[in-house]
């Protein structure tokens, strides 16, 4: 096992001095980082065609209602208006959804959430189209919003396929095992939106055999694809999804009912129609977080060791089914955090409410769990008076052990080295220490507060992730490489949504061929499918199926060579740009030997199977595990119950570094989106109506409100079955981050912090504490 430790600074100077130039473990720069920084990158906000007609979407204004009655005559009668499609316009299936069909292309007898689509419009200016989309009359019949998950239960049927979308009862151990010690809790997650850089847009153009092509910044273009074809009542090969420049994403990152009006438009009129949404409908379309609450009861023994552990999880999903089956699993996979527990009973429900829309967003179901499960440890080690790292040191899992669900933990998991690694990093210097005028006090540069209300407190969190898919999810991924006038092309349909596929794409055939000059090709749906970019999976499966690929076109650059010298390729190796053999009798360079070949090889990765979780929670759900500790120091105005995070020191098990500035800067960016979820984003709603979709009512955090990030330990134990040994980086510091904060929180102000985002009134300090 290696370990990268990181400078104070946490610049990633420490380890960058030992790492190749080139290839596998290089800082080799981001593939678009040029292009993004001129300006020339392809949005898809920037896309244009010829005739272009633009489109715009009615949405519903109330949270649920039944609709009388639709009348588009006025928008269709209106100057300039080429197309108004509703429900009766949909030429196949009526309902999509990438996980259960379940969601209308356009509501036509009930609306179940705030900015449902209802109809659309093309037309030849897009001031034209949204004035026609206002035009169209659509009688209401109010009813009774359903937004309290808990009530979902008891209510009327939302949908025809019922409120309760899964249950999943976790049974391991005895039931009648009890510890010295019980402490319970409530915890309330709250729901962050994904907040992409960019908001949706697309164009959809017309083919002449009655096909269609959408230019999309889609993160999973097949799937996008084979819905898109069932609503347009196509066969898949005459839908072609093209995927242009994604500004970001750290969830789905297309709605699909945002796609699907686009086609529908260009199929009807038969010119190019462009949609680009406004932020508004970016908040009301896309799926966030699931709001959860979390019912916790935790025993120990005496000396801190846990015993057994009781949880109830209700997650709510919204109107529609989405993500919440694989994030619930995830939930209550996870819910007693990485520690040994002997026994677990967990019951966990995915409900529908007539709340926004619930999907997948970076370290779904795990984030939840973990803000609730390390609440508890802090609860526990207030009880016993034992110091909360020892206290989580004491019962923290390692490779060996078995989670709740009955799986054996077979990956590394080093979780007591990261825990200790965080403990023991020199703490920031309190704000005595600097003159009184320098203090950042919480609130911002200009805080209102008052320095001698102003608390610091110190906190820890643990977190797990699963890598890939889980439950029997199909991870399989396809990649060609082709080697044309000394450059190499990789062709893949895994979309870099900024977590450096690409990048890494390069550096393996780098690597394995020695070839400077590699691009990636275009994602498209003409390429075999490589499945979605959640999880940590193009690392994964997609590297993997590059890798195979280059180790294919390597063997046949080299097997004519190692025939001549009546050796085997294996006695043959490419490094620095040569070829030399084992003996160093033989040597070329590799720009030599491929000059005037044409040379290509197809391959495909695909890990290991998993099983869906049986009826009472157990199973091999997952491919592997990815841990994480962080320390936040906080500092609190108890008074006005403001906080600062001062620092946060992170140490990850990362598996092996593939590119280390690419590796720090995921893990920043992870952290500060569960800074934002831990402290301000919170996308607010009442009677399900959302208050403030825009990004001045919902705050993300600025660079004001990032802390000073300390990568203090990047553990490098390679996961044998993973090709590279690496692991997934950006979730599970999302993950841990909001549960270190909070537990800071609580630290300095002696207050249970039971709800993320942390509100001002958790953060004033009790009397005397």
């Amino acid at each position: 096992m290696a370990t990268l430790n990181v400078g104070a600074d946490g610049d990633g100077d420490g380890g960058d001095q030992q790492r190749p130039a080139r290839g596998i473990g290089a800082s080799v720069p981001s593939a678009d980082t040029r292009a993004k920084t001129e300006g020339t990158f392809p949005y898809a906000a920037d896309l244009w065609a010829e005739g272009l007609l633009w489109a715009a979407v009615l949405r519903s204004p109330h949270a649920h209602a039944r609709i009388r009655s639709i009348d588009t005559s006025a928008a269709a009668e209106m100057p300039g208006v080429r197309a108004v499609i509703t429900h009766a316009d949909v030429p196949g299936a009526a309902t999509h959804g990438r996980r259960i069909a379940d969601r209308p292309v356009f509501a036509h007898d009930v609306v179940r959430h705030h900015g449902e689509p209802i109809a659309a419009v093309a037309a030849d200016h897009p001031d034209t189209a949204r004035l026609a989309a206002a035009a169209i009359a659509v009688e209401y019949e109010l009813l009774d919003a359903v937004t309290d998950p808990e009530q979902s239960f008891g209510a009327a049927p939302l949908h025809p396929d019922g409120n309760l979308i899964r249950h999943i009862p976790l049974r391991y151990g005895d039931p009648e095992a009890t510890g010295e010690v019980v402490v319970e809790g409530l915890y309330r997650i709250g729901r962050q939106d994904p907040a992409p850089i960019g908001a949706e847009a697309g164009l959809a153009v017309p083919r002449p055999d009655g096909g269609v092509e959408i230019y999309t910044a889609s993160t999973d273009p097949h799937t996008d694809r084979d819905l898109a074809a069932a609503c347009f009542g196509l066969d898949p090969d005459r839908v072609r999804v093209v995927v242009t420049g994604v500004p970001g994403a750290t969830a789905d990152r297309e709605d699909p009912a945002f796609q699907l009006p686009l086609g529908l438009l260009a199929l009807r009129t038969g010119c190019p129609v462009k949609l680009a949404a406004t932020r508004e409908e970016s908040f009301l379309g896309h799926a966030h977080r699931h709001p959860t609450l979390l019912r916790y009861r935790h025993h120990a023994d005496a000396e801190g060791r846990l015993v057994k552990v009781e949880a109830q999880i209700l997650m709510d999903a919204g109107a529609y089914a989405d993500a919440s089956a694989e994030s619930l699993a995830a939930a209550v996979a996870f819910a007693c955090g990485p520690y040994v527990v002997p026994h677990a009973f967990v019951e966990g429900w995915a409900v529908r409410t007539n709340n926004p829309p619930s999907g997948h967003v970076r370290g779904e179901g795990a984030m939840q769990v973990c803000a609730a499960y390390e609440g508890q440890m802090d609860k526990l080690a207030a009880a016993l008076g034992i110091d909360g790292a020892e206290l989580r040191l004491r019962n923290a899992l390692a490779t060996g052990d078995l989670l709740p669900t009955g799986q054996t933990v077979t990956c590394p998991a080093p979780v007591a080295e990261l825990l200790r690694s965080v403990r023991d990093f020199p703490l920031p210097s309190l704000p005595k220490d600097t003159p009184e005028e320098d203090w950042l006090l919480p609130g911002g540069p200009e805080g209102a507060g008052e320095p001698g209300a102003v608390r610091r407190g110190v906190g820890y969190g643990v977190g797990m992730v699963h890598m890939l898919g889980a439950e029997g999810a199909d991870e399989v991924s396809t990649a060609t490489v082709k080697v044309v006038g000394g450059a190499a092309t990789v062709i893949c349909a895994a979309v870099d949504t900024g977590q450096g596929f690409a990048t890494l794409a390069r550096q393996i055939v780098q690597e394995v061929l020695g070839i400077d000059e590699v691009t990636c090709a275009p994602v498209d749906t003409d390429q075999p499918p490589a499945g979605p970019s959640a999880h940590g999976r193009h690392t994964w499966v997609s590297g993997g199926a590059v890798e195979r690929a280059a180790k294919m076109v390597r063997t046949q650059l080299l097997q004519p060579m190692a025939h001549k010298l009546g050796m085997s390729t294996e006695l043959l190796q490419i490094q620095d740009g040569r070829i030399t053999s084992y003996d160093g009798a033989f040597s070329l360079s590799v720009a030599e030997a491929i000059e005037g070949k044409e040379l290509w090889a197809t391959a495909q990765c695909r890990p290991h199977p998993t099983e869906p979780l049986d009826d009472h929670g157990q199973g091999d759900a997952f491919v592997g595990l990815a841990f994480c500790a962080i320390r936040a120091v906080v500092d609190v105005d108890i008074e006005l119950g403001t906080v600062r995070v001062v620092e946060l020191a992170v140490a990850q098990d990362v598996g092996r570094v593939l590119n280390p500035r690419q590796l720090e800067a995921r893990i920043e960016a992870g952290v500060t989106q569960g800074v934002g979820a831990a402290l301000t984003e919170n996308l607010r709603s009442v009677a399900g109506l959302v208050r403030h979709p825009d990004l001045t009512g919902y705050a993300l955090p600025t660079s004001l409100d990032a802390p000073a990030v300390r990568i203090v330990r990047l553990v490098e134990e390679r996961d044998v079955v993973a090709p590279f040994g690496a692991k997934a980086a950006s979730a599970v510091p999302v993950v841990t981050t909001p549960a270190a904060v909070a537990s800071a929180v609580r630290a300095a102000t002696g207050r249970p912090v039971n709800r993320i985002p942390i509100r001002p009134s958790a953060a004033v300090a009790v009397p005397n504490s």
